[in-house]
């Protein structure tokens, strides 16, 4: 298994991971980008027959990354909560259960859209939330990939794909990190989400993750 790959971006390692996120081994840090912790709570308030327990699926995928890599700080590129009504009692009870099992790891939130509509976490998470840009090293951390003036974008919000196409009309669509020459996207870390497909141009490096691997495709 190839759980993660090497790159080099404005002169820096990062580190793709297979389970969809970013480690900066430099700043020690790990980068999430559109967990959507409970959306599907919020799907079932709206009389929507989906399934249970993502919540805690995402809890564990985190802690796993967690003590894989050592990490001094998790930082969320937008997206932490999916709607208003994903504050309830069941997701925030789990999300403290996870926090008190982490209580010295720095957490930064990047609102994201979503965020904005959502409202910001609890204080009792302990999680320090700010607007985007983020700036960190040569890196705009931010949730909507717009590009900065001065900084290499690291951005959520699209969560991309790549369709790989085999034979016989055969064809299978893999979450991708897309990296390009200002702004850069992470797939979406929330196992509950959509994808958006983007297409190999040039100056855009593409790496999809499935079975435990990430291989780049263009």
């Amino acid at each position: 298994m190839n759980l993660h790959l090497t790159i080099e971006l404005e002169q820096t390692e990062l580190w793709l991971l297979a389970d969809k996120a970013i480690y900066w081994p430099e700043q020690r840090a790990l980068l999430i980008a559109d967990i959507h912790f409970g959306k599907a709570a919020a799907y079932r308030r709206l009389g929507q027959p989906v399934p249970h327990g993502t919540t805690q699926a995402n809890l564990q995928r985190l802690d796993a990354l967690l003590a894989r890599y050592r990490c001094e700080q998790l930082i969320f590129l937008g997206d932490f909560l999916h709607a208003p009504e994903s504050q309830t009692p069941a997701t925030l009870g789990q999300l403290h259960a996870w926090r008190t099992t982490h209580p010295e790891l720095a957490v930064t939130l990047i609102r994201g859209n979503h965020d904005r509509r959502a409202g910001d976490p609890p204080s009792t998470l302990g999680m320090k939330v700010v607007p985007e840009p983020l700036l960190l090293g040569p890196f705009a951390l931010q949730h909507e990939p717009d590009p900065h003036p001065t900084h290499h974008v690291l951005a959520g919000h699209l969560h991309p794909a790549f369709r790989l196409i085999g034979r016989g009309r055969q064809s299978l669509r893999l979450p991708c990190f897309c990296i390009g020459e200002r702004v850069s996207l992470l797939p979406a870390f929330g196992s509950f989400t959509g994808m958006m497909e983007v297409d190999a141009d040039p100056g855009r490096r593409l790496f999809v993750v499935g079975d435990d691997c990430v291989w780049r495709v263009a």
